[in-house]
């Protein structure tokens, strides 16, 4: 394929994959084989109605492979749905010779066998009459493939064996046991083998995704949104770095380090991690430039050791930060309640320069800096709704003066985001128009404003993810009609998740009110333990109005001011 295509790419049935030839290698260092029974069975399913509809076809998805020859292809993205489908080939020729050997057509069965062994499994060479497998799986997995399934050997002991091997055998198993049971009695190897040649071989379709090198595998992982992007992507980086080691030493080195990389920051997140790691530096890396980026900066072993080395400082910091409960802070209780805070806001652009203030900032000011991105954020994010990827430049700036030395305590830091600091008069009018959704994670967030505003008013400590308070619709969420006569019912819908409209209170006393009257919430706020209540019951007098609620809403983004308030500003 010339080397300026970008890929090219074509619809493919199982056999036409695999045929003329072809062999598939799966990189040493890819993912171990991880299918479970879940999608075992939505295969079997599937081959089993194509084989009743001989007309019908199904969509595998795509495989992308790069190319090493006319015939032979490192397989980037497809592995699992290739690996299976030789199980299952395996497993169906396993029976035919089953059949043979216990005298049911045997001289028709062990040539049915024979001929669906020499399409999906491996042909044997012309010349030196040995036979090439034609697909080869991981550093972890191949050995086992190629010595036990493909020889159709039982292991002595697969309870003792690796994972990834155990789910192969598994596999393998499962469809034996399918096979028996869909082929019945008497058996007919006729129908068996054209499950495996006709549904599995000629109406599985694939598309097929041919690349010419890992940096344009890495653009069609970009490109593609398929299912496993994030996977992939760290896959196909993992890749790369080992294909820089010369040394089985170096090799068996990074494959632990890297295992414990993994095993910190999780696969999934790998590439955001990375991405985080290197705006330490540089400004707007884009994850589709992650892979051209390490191919540019890390060319050899030394290079990737560095790498590596880097990217473990800074592994347990990235895990701990969207981890209020990691052990990181239970010695640093004082940045404990601020990480909380930020798991809250959800905005994640902020972490190179927690990186950054990690290594170069004492345990105070780094408390500091933790509550400054929390009132940062909040003001900028949560409540003024402002567009979070301008943020990613303005923190690339503070972390890179901070590494650089150029800035030495929060104050600095202040200085460079000062820029993205709401001021008071603008947050204190956004606070006051603040409405929350409160399904899924806008549920947290107002738990967060009104455990804040509790502790507050009352002086006491009040966390929002143990206190027993729950959060109180004034106007209720769905009112009766009495309330009609003080709050106008075509102001309902844009008034009940308003903020000034809610309020802390018991779950008892919550339950008790329900969808009651005012006069009935409001004895219930004033006997209340909290002090967001009574102050509520006080302020509201008999009624409860359009007019009341701003009032209070306005009360309460006067208090937020001063609650979220930079020490620098």
């Amino acid at each position: 394929m010339a080397k300026s295509n970008l890929l090219n790419t074509s619809t493919a049935t199982f056999l036409e994959l695999i045929g003329n030839g072809r062999t598939y290698r799966v990189p040493p260092y890819q993912r171990d084989y991880s299918w479970t029974e879940e999608q075992w069975e939505d295969l079997w399913t599937d081959l089993t109605e194509l084989a009743d509809h001989p007309e019908g076809t199904h969509y595998m998805g795509a495989l992308v492979v790069e190319s090493q020859s006319d015939r032979d292809f490192a397989v980037i993205d497809g592995q699992q749905r290739i690996a299976t489908l030789s199980l299952l080939a395996l497993a169906v020729i396993a029976y035919l010779q089953d059949l043979a050997d216990a005298g049911t057509e045997p001289a028709a069965n062990r040539e049915r066998a024979a001929a669906l062994r020499a399409k999906f499994i491996g042909e044997k060479d012309p010349a030196s009459l040995v036979e090439a497998s034609k697909l080869a799986l991981n550093a972890t997995d191949n050995a086992f493939y190629q010595d036990y399934l493909v020889q159709l050997r039982s292991p002595l002991n697969a309870r003792g064996l690796p994972k990834s091997n155990r789910l192969l055998w598994e596999c393998f198993s499962y469809f034996r046991r399918q096979v028996v049971v869909w082929l019945g009695t008497p058996a007919d190897g006729t129908r068996l083998a054209r499950l495996l040649s006709e549904a599995a071989g000629r109406q599985l379709m694939f598309i097929r995704i041919v690349v010419d090198d890992e940096m344009n595998a890495y653009t069609v992982f970009e490109t593609l949104n398929a299912r496993g992007l994030e996977l992939s992507a760290t896959d196909l980086l993992k890749n790369y770095l080992f294909s820089r080691l010369r040394t089985p030493a170096d090799l068996e080195a990074l494959q632990r380090r890297w295992a414990s990389l993994m095993a910190t920051v999780h696969q999934e997140r790998f590439p955001e991690f990375l991405r985080y790691h290197l705006q330490c530096q540089m400004p707007r890396v884009r994850s589709q430039r992650l892979f051209k980026l390490i191919r540019e900066t890390v060319r050899d072993g030394a290079g990737v050791f560095a790498l590596l080395e880097a990217l473990e400082r800074r592994a347990e910091v990235f895990a701990a930060l969207f981890d209020p409960q990691h052990a990181y802070w239970i010695e640093r209780q004082g940045s404990a309640g601020h990480v909380r805070g930020l798991n809250v806001l959800r905005v994640r652009q902020m972490t190179p320069l927690v990186f950054a203030a990690w290594e170069r900032l004492d345990e105070a000011d780094f408390a500091r800096l933790m509550k400054l991105l929390v009132v940062v954020l909040f003001r900028y994010s949560a409540v003024g709704g402002l567009n979070t990827n301008a943020l990613e430049n303005v923190f690339h700036e503070a972390a890179r003066g901070l590494l650089d030395g150029q800035i030495r305590d929060p104050a600095g830091v202040f200085e460079v985001l000062r820029p993205i600091y709401v001021d008071d008069a603008r947050f204190e009018q956004d606070f006051a128009r603040l409405a929350p959704d409160l399904s899924g994670q806008g549920k947290k967030l107002v738990r967060y404003i009104l455990a804040r505003l509790e502790s507050d008013a009352s002086g006491r400590p009040c966390d929002p993810d143990t206190d027993p308070g729950t959060v109180e619709h004034v106007l209720p969420e769905n009112p009766s009609a009495a309330w009609e006569a003080d709050f106008p019912r075509e102001t309902w819908d844009r008034s009940t998740n308003r903020l000034g409209n809610l309020t802390w209170l018991e779950p008892a006393l919550n339950r008790r009110v329900g969808n009651g009257d005012f006069a009935t919430k409001c004895e219930a706020y004033r006997s209340s333990a909290y002090a967001l209540g009574r102050q509520l019951a006080d302020m509201a007098g008999e009624a409860w109005t359009p007019a009341r609620l701003e009032a209070r809403q306005a009360q309460l983004a006067r208090r937020a001011v001063h609650l979220w308030q930079a020490d620098f500003a």
